[in-house]
């Protein structure tokens, strides 16, 4: 069964914002939100970043029903994945079983901050294997000593871990990410309606959800909508592994300015044309996408209203090709 669901950006609200943004979206009738961890905003005009792990909290307590996920956070250098799996298991206590953890390799826009060496994709990969692995264990409840190619666990306890199985979905763009995702996660987290890397996937034995962002900028202005994109939401226009690398947002600030504003947009559906946000979900779950979300770019009211109104039953009525 297909679920949908509402991106709450941390890059782009505050805490308290975002809690009400995760009421309004269980009373606007969606099945799940996915909300961003990170440490910086992507460019400077977005201008938060709340700590993901006490908006967590916070989010159990204002909704009931709605399921949570975290898309995503890295577990391998800003946090060591002893803390994070104590995190995971505090939030997934929190929200009663509603708690689906993404994980991924991350940016070193986040990551570099207590001042570690950035490392090449190959090596975050296995980073993040070996954090997994440290994070699965503690999530038993057992102690654990650890002592491995990249982290150290000394007599270890999560003395309050989750009463379930915690999904963990794992993010991945490039062929030996989703090879590795297939093979030590419980699902996928991606970026694009790319029918390539769902047949690797597949063919590396990928299994469980299948989660996909579309960006979507909703209003009655299709200009303003436009500017808005631009000005406020640019990254998907920037190009190959820059979004991993680039340490500030001063540094994606300077990579904005050098796009168009037709590649700053790419295929973000503007304006109140509701056709554009049907086919761009459409293509998602033609590419095996069975968790689709929507980031709206600005204000989600607007989008709240007509999710409730007309569109998520739209939505609801696809099915893939």
């Amino acid at each position: 069964m297909t679920e949908f669901g509402l991106t709450l950006s941390s890059e782009e609200w505050g805490p308290k914002d975002l809690v009400e943004m995760a009421r309004k979206a269980e009373d606007a009738g969606f099945d799940f939100v996915s909300i961003s961890d990170h440490y910086h905003p992507w460019i400077e005009a977005q201008g938060h970043s709340p700590f993901v792990w006490g908006v967590l909290g916070a989010i159990g307590q204002a909704t009931d029903t709605l399921q949570v996920g975290v898309g995503v956070t890295c577990p391998i250098v800003r946090i060591h994945p002893a803390v994070v799996a104590q995190a995971a298991a505090t939030a997934s206590l929190l929200l009663d079983g509603r708690f689906t953890f993404g994980i991924g390799s991350g940016e070193n826009l986040n990551e570099h901050i207590l001042g570690h060496r950035w490392p090449p994709a190959d090596v975050r990969l296995a980073m993040l294997e070996e954090a997994l692995e440290i994070m699965r264990t503690l999530w038993t409840g057992d102690r654990l000593d650890h002592r491995g190619d990249f982290y150290e666990v000394d007599n270890a306890k999560v003395y309050d871990p989750p009463t379930d199985d915690l999904t963990v979905v794992v993010s991945a763009f490039g062929r030996k990410a989703v090879e590795l995702a297939a093979r030590i996660g419980d699902g996928l987290w991606s970026s694009g309606p790319d029918k390539d890397l769902d047949a690797v996937w597949r063919d590396a034995g990928g299994s469980g959800p299948k989660y996909g962002q579309v960006n979507i900028a909703y209003g009655t202005d299709e200009a303003e909508c436009r500017k808005r994109v631009v000005e406020e939401w640019p990254n998907a226009g920037f190009p190959g592994e820059l979004s991993q690398d680039l340490p500030t947002p001063a540094h994606f600030d300077q990579l904005a300015d050098l796009l168009t504003e037709e590649q700053a947009i790419g295929p973000t559906p503007c304006g109140p044309d509701l056709d554009g946000i049907v086919g761009a979900v459409q293509t998602y779950l033609d590419a095996g996408y069975d968790h689709v979300y929507l980031h709206q770019v600005g204000d989600p009211d607007d989008l709240l209203g007509v999710w409730h109104s007309e569109l998520g039953d739209r939505v609801r009525a696809l099915r893939p090709a």
